[in-house]
């Protein structure tokens, strides 16, 4: 019992490092205005100022396939603790945005070295770029932990009894993505937008001092590491997720950054599938329940980011609402999906994985069927009701998911796995904002050229008829209509890959954990 004990007290510390990993990459939506503002960035460069988003996800998901795998190599302490440290460096780079001010009479010091270093210094550290890149630091260091933290629990636990844990890793990740967006807006409410990373200091000491104490050392596997393919796989996304952000615009970029990664990927497959050290063991695509739960996560991530998107867009639009009450009703839903992954972790460990796991999916589809329905009048207790059945069913997936692809694969390639299977959620993020990016831009200007802006009797454009507003909104309701539909129907294809999950194995004895 006191081994057990202390495996759990050992998690606090590792699932609060997720949270405000994931904390980070989302609270820069709400801080997003001030930060254009204070850095001069006007309102036609936000496709420039999205970047702080997408390149915080690039560099989120470039790690995560391949961090497991290093786990293996160096230990899973080491890593960590590393992986924390290099997203706390991130925080202070951008924490110093706009705040360098202290030096400028330095820029009219005699020496010029001194002066023309001091220039660069202000200019750099108040432009967008300078934000962007560091956030992609602070990334790196995130992207990390989730699988990191995957293959430590595997190490504590053993079979079915990893089902509990995985549910509280996922649930620990979603909380905190979707209290990122509030997080800001409180922060920024009585604070500059720099605290909101400043802060990141004191909590990633403490989650570091916490790793430290509890988490137990583990030796590191004497395989050699695949440099040149963690290479190949880190820009192989990079391309995908370049191919990704282009997907709204009419431009041939999308091809050809999409075709360099898949040809990237092909390339790794071809040079790696005789080789023992890859960072990727292809023989883990071999097999049927891996794929299917990778598969079934890429559908959870999309139909996931639709609504944490599409939620909050509605809110602040056709039902006239602010970003604080937009994110405190999408809290309604990620309220339940803690809920849900708890339960779903307990029903994974006594039950065959499909039942939780299918369950989810129609929690998710019918909520997001009920969704669609919403207009400009839905009000609550309705509202709620859908929301959190949505959110309960997302939280049902997470165990089920994750237990299969740690079990459907051998203990030596556990990291890679734990890797792989973070980052599938991720990439189906991606491929569901690119969705939303490209063909809701286009239905909802086809949406927009539906509405009559003629003056009666003249057939010439003029001051919008007294129903404009309302043609409007139901142009914004029809959209969202579309959105919640195409996450409903995500949610009813995802049962054909749940239903090859792996059922979980007999519990051994936990290896890893020494005290």
């Amino acid at each position: 019992m006191a081994k057990l004990t202390n495996k759990n007290v050992a998690l606090i510390p590792i699932f609060a490092g997720i949270f405000f990993a994931a904390d980070d990459q989302t609270v820069v939506v709400t801080i997003l205005p001030q930060i254009m503002s204070d850095l001069m960035v006007d309102v036609t460069e936000l496709d420039k100022a999205m970047w702080t988003v997408t390149g915080y996800l690039l560099g989120y998901v470039s790690v995560m396939p391949i961090m497991g795998r290093i786990s293996d190599i160096y230990g899973r302490k080491f890593i960590y603790v590393t992986s924390m440290s290099v997203f706390m460096l991130g925080s202070v780079g951008t924490g110093l945005t706009n705040s360098m001010g202290f030096l400028e009479s330095y820029s009219y010091h005699d020496s010029a070295l001194i002066r023309s270093c001091v220039t660069g210094i202000l200019e750099t550290t108040t432009s967008i770029n300078w934000v962007i890149g560091t956030r992609i630091i602070q990334a790196v260091g995130a992207g990390a932990l989730i699988p990191i933290t995957i293959a430590i629990i595997s190490d504590f636990y053993s079979g079915k009894e990893r089902a509990i844990p995985f549910g509280l890793t996922g649930a620990s990740a979603e909380a905190g993505a979707v209290t990122g967006p509030l997080w800001g807006g409180i922060i920024t409410q009585f604070f500059s937008w720099q605290w909101v990373f400043w802060l990141n200091i004191p909590i990633g000491l403490l989650v570091i001092a916490g790793i430290l104490f509890l988490v137990p050392n583990s030796k590191g596997t004497n395989h050699k590491i695949d440099y040149l393919g963690s290479g190949i796989i880190v820009v192989a996304i990079c391309f995908i997720t370049l191919g990704c952000s282009q997907s709204g615009s009419n431009t041939s970029f999308l091809v050809i950054f999409i075709s360099i990664g898949v040809s990237l990927l092909i390339g790794y497959y071809l040079t790696s599938k005789q080789d023992d050290n890859s960072v990727i063991p292809i023989e883990l695509f071999r097999n049927i329940q891996f794929l299917a739960a990778n598969t079934l996560h890429l559908f959870y991530g999309a139909a996931l980011i639709i609504s944490m998107v599409t939620i909050p867009l509605m809110v602040n639009t056709v039902l006239y609402g602010t970003s604080l009450e937009g994110g405190l009703i999408l809290m309604r839903m990620t309220i339940a999906i803690p809920i849900g992954a708890v339960i779903g972790g307990w029903l994974s460990k006594h039950y065959d994985l499909r039942i939780p796991a299918v369950s989810g999916l129609l929690f998710c589809f019918v909520a997001l069927l009920f969704m669609s329905r919403w207009n400009e009048l839905i009000k609550d207790p309705l509202m709620s009701y859908h929301l959190l059945m949505a959110g309960f069913g997302f939280g049902l997936m997470i165990a089920p998911i994750t237990t299969s692809a740690i079990n459907s694969s051998s203990t030596k390639n556990q990291g890679s796995a734990a890797g792989i299977i973070s980052s599938s959620r991720f990439l189906g993020m991606t491929f569901g904002i690119a969705a939303l990016s490209a063909w809701g831009s286009q239905r909802f200007q086809d949406l927009l050229l539906s509405i009559d802006l003629k003056i009666t009797g003249t057939g010439v454009l003029g001051t919008p008829p007294s129903g404009f507003e309302n043609q409007l909104i139901r142009a914004g309701v029809n959209l969202f209509h579309d959105f919640f539909m195409i996450g409903s129907v995500l949610c009813l294809i995802g049962i054909i890959p749940c239903l090859l999950l792996v059922k979980p194995r007999r519990a051994k004895e936990p290896i890893g954990y020494h005290r």
